[in-house]
C-alpha cells in the first residue's frame, strides 16, 4: 500500500504522452502568439515574416535572388523555406509559414523520441527540446532558424549510422545558413569522415552550381554579411551601452537588417569579435588534431561546442540564434555518454532571458538603461559560461583522459566506438 501510494500516475504514462502533454500546450501559445491571439510586449517579433520574408518570397518566385536588399544576407538554399509556403496555396503566406514551422518542430520532438527509445539513449534530449523552445517565446515560429535546426538534428542523429546522409544534410544545412557546417567538426576519424566530409563537399557545390546557375545573385549575400558591424545584442555591443552613459557619442542604427552601434571604436570591437571567431575556429583545428577517443556522443558535443564558440564570439547575436544551441543542445542529451548537460541546461536558461530581452523588454536594451544592461549581460554570461564549460568538458572527454590512460588514437576510438579509424 505504502508504494502503491508514492507512485506517481504521471510516471506511469508512456514517454509519448507525458512528452505530448508538454508539447502540445506550449506550441499551442506559441500558435496563438504569431496568430496574434495573444500579444507580448515589445516589437511584433511577426513582423519579418509579414514583411520581410513575403517580399523576398515575391521576389524569389520570379526566379532570382534579392539582388538590391542588404537585407538579404543567406546563402542561396534559403530560398527554400522563404518559398515553402507555396506548398500551402489554401492558406495565406504568414500562416502558411507559422504551420510549416509548427511541423518542422514535431518532426524534431518525433526525431529525437525516436531516438531515444534506442539503447543507449536517453529521453533528456526531447524533454529538452519540448521545454526548450517555447523558453523564446514567439520568435521561435517568426524565423526560418527552425527549419535549420531541424535539419541539423536530422545530420547529427543519422551520422551515428549513416555518414553520407549526415554529410549531404550538414551541407543543406550550411546552404540555408551556414552554421550547420560545423556539425561536422566531430566525425570519426578515418571511414566515416571521409564518407560525410566528401557527400558534403559534393552535396554543397550541386546545390550552389545549380542556384547560381538558375537563379541570378545566389552568391549576393557575401558581400552583404561583409559589411555587417556590431549588433546591440552581442557580447562586443555591451561596453557600448555602458559607454553611452558616459558620453560616447555613438548611436543605435538599423544597419543590414539588424539594430548595431555605430561610430567611435565599433570597428575596432567588430574585427576583434571576428578575431576570437578566427581563435575559436583555431581551437577546434587544434581540438580535432590532439582529440584521441570518440564516444558515441562525440560528434555532438563537438558540434554543440563549435556552434557556441561562434555564437559567443559573433559580432551578432540574434534571438534566434538560441534555437540552434536548443537544437544542438537536445542531441547532445540523447546520448548518455553526453558530459553536455550542465551547459545544455545553460543554454535552455538563456534562452528564457533572451526572450525576456527580446521582445519583452527591448525598449531597456534599446535605451541602454540599467534592466537592459543587466538583462544582455545575464544571457550574454550565461553563454559564455556555456561555451567554456563545454570545450572544458569536450577537451577532457576526448583529449585528457585518453593521453592519461596512455591510448593512442586509434585504440581509444576501438575502445568507445567499437569501431576502427
Amino acid at each position: 500500500m505504502t508504494s502503491a501510494k508514492r507512485t506517481n500516475p504521471l510516471g506511469q504514462l508512456p514517454l509519448t504522452v507525458r512528452l505530448l502533454a508538454v508539447w502540445l500546450p506550449t506550441r499551442a501559445l506559441l500558435l496563438l502568439w504569431v496568430f496574434k491571439v495573444l500579444t507580448t510586449p515589445g516589437p511584433d517579433v511577426t513582423a519579418d515574416v509579414e514583411v520581410i520574408y513575403q517580399s523576398w518570397f515575391e521576389i524569389l518566385r520570379t526566379g532570382t535572388f534579392p539582388l538590391d536588399d542588404v537585407t538579404w544576407q543567406y546563402p542561396p538554399a534559403a530560398a527554400l523555406p522563404i518559398l515553402a509556403p507555396a506548398l500551402l496555396p489554401f492558406l495565406a503566406y504568414t500562416a502558411a509559414f507559422f504551420v510549416l514551422a509548427f511541423l518542422a518542430d514535431a518532426v524534431v520532438l518525433g526525431l529525437l523520441r525516436y531516438a531515444a527509445g534506442r539503447p543507449g539513449k536517453s529521453a533528456a534530449g526531447a524533454w529538452a527540446w519540448a521545454a526548450g523552445v517555447p523558453l523564446l517565446g514567439p520568435t521561435a515560429y517568426a524565423r526560418y532558424d527552425l527549419f535549420v535546426t531541424a535539419a541539423a538534428v536530422t545530420a547529427l542523429l543519422a551520422g551515428a549510422r549513416h555518414a553520407r546522409t549526415q554529410g549531404a544534410l550538414a551541407a543543406v544545412g550550411a546552404l540555408l545558413k551556414v552554421w550547420p557546417a560545423l556539425l561536422l567538426i566531430g566525425t570519426p576519424r578515418g571511414r566515416a569522415t571521409r564518407r560525410a566530409w566528401t557527400t558534403a563537399v559534393a552535396a554543397g557545390v550541386a546545390v550552389t552550381l545549380a542556384f547560381t546557375v538558375t537563379m541570378p545573385g545566389a552568391l549576393a549575400f557575401l558581400t552583404f554579411q561583409r559589411d555587417r558591424g556590431t549588433e546591440v545584442e552581442s557580447l562586443g555591443a555591451l561596453p557600448f551601452h555602458v559607454a553611452r552613459h558616459f558620453g560616447w557619442p555613438g548611436h543605435m542604427q538599423l544597419n543590414y537588417g539588424s539594430v548595431e552601434f555605430l561610430g567611435p571604436y565599433v570597428p575596432f570591437v567588430t574585427t576583434a569579435a571576428q578575431a576570437l571567431t578566427a581563435a575559436a575556429f583555431g581551437w577546434l583545428l587544434l581540438w580535432r588534431l590532439r582529440a584521441r577517443a570518440w564516444s558515441p556522443s562525440t560528434p555532438a558535443d563537438a558540434a554543440f561546442t563549435a556552434v557556441l564558440l561562434f555564437t559567443a564570439t559573433s559580432r551578432v547575436i540574434s534571438p534566434q540564434y538560441l534555437l540552434w544551441l536548443v537544437g544542438l543542445a537536445a542531441v547532445c542529451l540523447i546520448f548518455r555518454t553526453s558530459r553536455m548537460r550542465t551547459p545544455a541546461l545553460l543554454v535552455l536558461a538563456a534562452t528564457g532571458v533572451t526572450f525576456l530581452e527580446f521582445p519583452v523588454w527591448f525598449s531597456h536594451v534599446a535605451a541602454s538603461d540599467p534592466w537592459g544592461i543587466t538583462l544582455l549581460a545575464v544571457r550574454n554570461g550565461l553563454l559564455v559560461a556555456a561555451t567554456l564549460i563545454a570545450a572544458r568538458r569536450l577537451w577532457r572527454q576526448t583529449v585528457t583522459e585518453p593521453r592519461k590512460r596512455g591510448l593512442l588514437p586509434a585504440q581509444a576510438t576501438r575502445e568507445k566506438t567499437g569501431a576502427g579509424i
